[in-house]
């Protein structure tokens, strides 16, 4: 069962929802280039390339050089904390006696006919990495014939700023229904879901099933969810005759009929999901599936001690999801992204996904409402024809095209047929996309757009809840407490409602000095005054009905982040 989250303290309380700004310690940055300036690399034969595993070091060496000598992350900091509204509140889970504090952004439209749109990030990225998208679902060119959205972007728990889940408790589930309690807090009873990248490609198929449980679980709260890619088996004649049956005949006559297309079955045979026989691919060798992640501590001791090693692994997990964008990305992409997941620590998402992998959480119950979904999937790149590509193993040319055929094996997603679906969901929306799924943020955000606005559209004009959101009321923050340098605690001004940014990556050419001075103890604060400007936070007004299990800590207490050496840790204030 999901871990219960205690009822709701009264609305408009200071414990609800904080503004929060990042500021890391000075210390640790310190600590960080110092790792860096020792980094031991590998030895890799120069001649000839591996056939069989991928050597980085030429690449990795030249990002080292930047990291140390141009990169500033007070920079990219300061970018983050002015340019995207952060937020961040905390749950109580009285099963284990803990506390978790889960950090989001919360980007409103200025639409009065927008509605609430929770977006789960694609493990194991930061929400601070998707702001560069927030603009097309708030902001859209003509909102009158595209739906914008109230978007929520929440951080996994264990990932980035937000704290991890005790342990032994379902990870999924109780993610899911942090989340939804999330959205109830902010007074958005109704919202629809969206994925952000594949379902299947993601590690132990983490995307898929938060989202499918919030559809399944939570139906009179999530009206609508936007799958991409998920991971969904041929009918079962023991669970659904009919959809069997036409799934049957179709497939026997290799027909577009019965809600098949011909573009189906091409695509079953280019992904490898079915080939006759021989033995079907199993999940696991799709995206960052294939690293089969077990056991977290292991890799989560190398991780937190080298931000090398957590480099390349970065630069590994963007190579199986999309070996073409990976190419693209900026060094100062790179070390962002590297940046996200050091400096909060990355071993809580190692344990969040080791558990995923080896505890798939089956079903509770049975549902008797089929959840409302829409689907896109990718059709696959059409088989090479390329007769050039075939040389000699022996030559230069030969060992780049076995790299790229490497890559692009190993980022090789599986194939859903759309119809698939209708054995357990009302789906809504299908779209067979070209291509493949890659890293959609980045590469082709508007098939993001697209696939929650197909479900939005249909859903508007049959369900009456979604139609006007209601803008939730904001009461001040009556005891938001700024941590000084002196230690001593200071009421935080008023906060004032920023106009919602929309990040791009900082290129190197665009990078200053930091405007101010940062104290040596000051640690990550939720509630830091940055450039004069404290975000308003919408904190409820009157309440919406929410879950009974679900709310916020009655009392006030104090949760460390991660565990780590006080010389080391990233520290947060409460």
């Amino acid at each position: 069962m999901a871990a219960e989250v205690e009822e709701a303290v009264p609305a408009g309380s200071a414990e609800e929802v904080k503004p929060y700004k990042i500021h890391v310690s000075s210390k640790y940055l310190d600590l960080t280039k110092q790792k860096l300036e020792v980094t031991r690399l590998p030895h890799e034969l120069s001649e000839p390339k591996s056939q069989d595993w991928w050597e980085p070091k030429s690449r990795v060496e030249p990002l080292i050089d930047f990291w140390l000598e141009q990169y500033s992350w007070r920079t990219h900091e300061d970018s983050l904390n002015a340019e995207l509204p952060q937020f961040r509140t905390e749950f109580s889970i009285p099963s284990s006696e803990a506390t978790v504090r889960i950090h989001f952004i919360h980007a409103r439209s200025s639409h009065s006919n927008a509605i609430p749109l929770l977006l789960i990030p694609p493990f194991p990225f930061s929400n601070l990495s998707f702001g560069h998208i927030i603009k097309l679902f708030t902001d859209p060119e003509d909102a009158a014939n595209n739906q914008p959205f109230h978007l929520v972007i929440p951080s996994l728990p264990g990932v980035g700023f937000s704290d991890a889940l005790p342990n032994n408790i379902p990870v999924i589930s109780s993610t899911a229904e942090l989340f939804n309690s999330l959205m109830s807090r902010l007074s958005y009873p109704h919202y629809v879901a969206t994925n952000a990248n594949s379902g299947a490609a993601s590690p132990a198929e983490i995307d898929f099933r938060l989202i499918n449980y919030l559809a399944t679980h939570h139906i009179s709260s999530c009206l609508g969810a936007h799958f991409i890619s998920p991971p969904l088996s041929q009918p079962k004649l023991q669970e659904a005759p009919i959809e069997w049956a036409k799934w049957s005949l179709a497939s026997l006559l290799h027909a577009p009929i019965l809600g098949y297309r011909s573009e189906d079955f091409s695509a079953l045979q280019r992904n490898g999901y079915v080939r006759p026989s021989k033995k079907a691919p199993t999940p696991a060798q799709f995206g960052l599936n294939q690293l089969d992640l077990q056991e977290p501590n292991t890799l989560a001791y190398a991780l937190c001690d080298s931000p090398t090693g957590l480099l390349v692994f970065v630069m590994k997990s963007l190579r199986l999801l999309s070996p073409k964008k990976k190419e693209e990305f900026t060094p100062t992409d790179l070390i962002n992204f590297t940046q996200l997941a050091w400096l909060p620590g990355p071993e809580a998402a190692m344990r969040f996904w080791a558990y995923c992998v080896r505890h798939p959480e089956p079903p509770e119950k049975k549902i008797l409402t089929r959840p409302k979904v829409g689907i896109t999937v990718f059709l696959g790149d059409e088989p090479s024809t390329d007769a050039n590509a075939e040389v000699e193993a022996s030559t230069g040319a030969a060992a780049e095209t076995d790299t790229a055929a490497q890559a692009q094996d190993e980022a090789k997603d599986c194939y859903t047929c759309p119809s698939w679906a209708n054995a357990k969901y009302s789906v809504l929306y299908t779209h067979r996309a070209t291509g493949k799924a890659g890293l959609l943020a980045w590469e082709r955000p508007e098939l993001i757009v697209a696939g929650i606005r197909g479900v939005a559209a249909s859903l508007v004009k049959s369900d009456s809840r979604l139609r006007q959101a209601e803008e939730p009321t904001v009461a001040p923050l009556e005891r938001v407490v700024v941590h000084s340098d002196t230690g001593e605690e200071q009421p935080a001004t008023t906060p004032i409602r920023p106009t919602p940014a929309f990040l791009a990556p900082p290129r190197a050419e665009e990078r200053g000095h930091p405007s101010r001075e940062i104290s040596e103890e000051t640690a990550v604060g939720s509630n830091e005054n940055v450039g004069g400007k404290t975000p308003k936070t919408p904190s409820p007004g009157p309440k919406a009905p929410s879950p009974a299990h679900l709310a916020p800590p009655t009392d006030e207490r104090t949760h460390p982040r991660r565990e780590a050496s006080d010389d080391t840790a990233v520290e947060q204030s409460t």
